[in-house]
């Protein structure tokens, strides 16, 4: 069995990758697909996209799964 010690720093950083994909994956999937969103959550992301954090980078998702090779 090979362990993180054993991996060149390419495997290592694919296997990192792998896992951010996956988690990427399962945090972006939508659970409840074709059921509208309530109208308080839609507001409070309309207004995150309006006003964003002024003390963080916003990227947008596209982005984000381009940098990572996935399809967006």
């Amino acid at each position: 069995m090979q362990t993180v010690k054993d991996l060149t720093i390419d495997e290592f950083k694919a296997v990192v990758g792998e896992v951010i994909e996956e988690k990427l994956r399962e945090l972006l999937t939508d659970l409840d697909p074709g059921l509208p969103l309530r109208p308080e959550i839609e507001a409070r992301l309309r207004q995150q996209l309006r006003n964003p954090p002024p003390d963080g980078e916003c990227v947008p998702a596209a982005e984000v799964a381009d940098r990572r090779g996935l399809e967006w």
